[in-house]
């Protein structure tokens, strides 16, 4: 089942938006196949799995990360394949979130006689690697991670407007890895004023789609001169409450930059019109990496499911920035983090923990 899983994570930007998942065909303690689903190439990883071994692989046991599928999309169900196969036992570590399969599969496998075995010492691990998918294919949402670098102290920055290098070269390695699982970055404009960054992804691993670049930006304060700006090919979208055909607009569309208009919402971007628009879009996963305005609206909106901290064994000291900026009167009422982890990163460490668990969410998604 661990290899499974590691093959599933083999199909990170790649599967989506499908949800990643890895499968392993075993017999008498030899592998006879295993593979991983790519969106673009189809197969599921089950039909790659079961390919490869060939005719061996009646009677084994299959190891999938997923729940296998009982519905025609794409591809045909992959339990009917499974069941001609002749495989004897199928061990999974969790339900397939979709409304359309959610223990169908399951329940389809043992009419025909397949024992199936479901495999809880791997279950987080599995729900972890496919919570975007699990809240997009429920709710048309992207599942949200907000992602900050701070002090012992809270603090993200030296002063408003300037730009602190905080923790270390094996966090930021770490970020990397995460903006690959991303299929968008969200920041908002203040970043892009005192940071110019370029949002980039730069792992060099294989994508299906281009990261998307969001940036919030109410007033449409978007430099033409940004690195943003400079290097769009498509991918950049800004969220503005600003007319479309203005003629700052205009500008960014002619060099290549998105402008969508979205309802403003005591007088900034509405942040619920925002998440709308980037599931409409089949956004699974954004990665929120914002200065302490967007991150304190963000929060207070109850769009972030998941935070994850690189504390910086350091003291910045009065005068700093703090993580979000939140009126004191939303402490009273602001949710605790869940199912909270701790590990280390160089000579950082680091902090993860949910607001929601998207897997005891039961609204339907509106298409398929």
């Amino acid at each position: 089942m661990g290899r499974a899983l590691d093959l599933a994570r083999r199909g990170a930007a790649l599967a989506h938006p499908n949800p990643i998942v890895g499968a392993v065909l075993v017999r008498g303690g030899r592998v006879l196949g295993e593979g991983f689903h790519i969106y673009d190439l189809r197969d599921h990883a089950e039909i790659v799995a079961l390919r490869e071994a060939g005719p061996k692989a009646r009677d084994a046991a299959l190891y999938v990360s997923l729940e296998p599928c009982c519905s025609t999309g794409r591809t045909g169900p992959c339990t009917k394949a499974i069941i001609a196969a002749g495989i004897k036992n199928v061990y999974a570590p969790m339900k397939d979130p979709n409304p359309k399969v959610a223990g169908r599969g399951f329940a389809r496998l043992k009419r025909a006689g397949i024992r199936v075995h479901l495999v809880e010492d791997f279950t987080q691990q599995a729900e972890e690697a496919n919570e975007g998918f699990a809240k997009w294919i429920r709710t048309a949402l992207p599942f949200v991670t907000l992602k900050t670098a701070l002090t012992l102290d809270g603090q993200i920055s030296s002063r408003a407007g300037s730009t602190t290098w905080i923790t270390s070269k094996a966090s930021l390695e770490e970020v990397q890895r995460l903006r690959h699982q991303a299929d968008a970055l969200l920041t908002g404009i203040g970043t892009v004023l005192a940071d110019d960054p370029r949002l980039s992804e730069r792992t060099g691993l294989p994508r299906r789609r281009k990261l998307l670049r969001a940036i919030v930006d109410s007033r449409l304060r978007m430099p033409l001169r940004s690195k943003l700006v400079k290097s769009a090919q498509a991918d950049v979208i800004v969220f503005t409450t600003q007319r479309t055909d203005s003629p700052k607009a205009r500008a960014l569309g002619r060099a290549g930059v998105e402008i969508v208009r979205v309802p403003a919402k005591r007088g900034h971007v509405d942040l619920h019109a925002v998440m709308r628009e980037l599931g409409r879009r089949d956004i699974l996963n954004v990665l929120l990496e914002a200065g302490a305005e967007l991150n304190g609206a963000a929060l207070q909106a109850g769009i972030v499911d998941k935070m994850i901290l690189f504390y910086a064994p350091k003291i910045m000291g009065t005068g700093g920035v703090p993580m979000a900026r939140v009126p004191a009167r939303w402490f009273a009422e602001s949710p605790a983090l869940k199912n909270i982890s701790l590990k280390s990163c160089g000579a950082d460490f680091v902090v993860q923990g949910y607001f929601h668990d998207v897997y005891r969410n039961n609204r339907t998604r509106r298409k398929n």
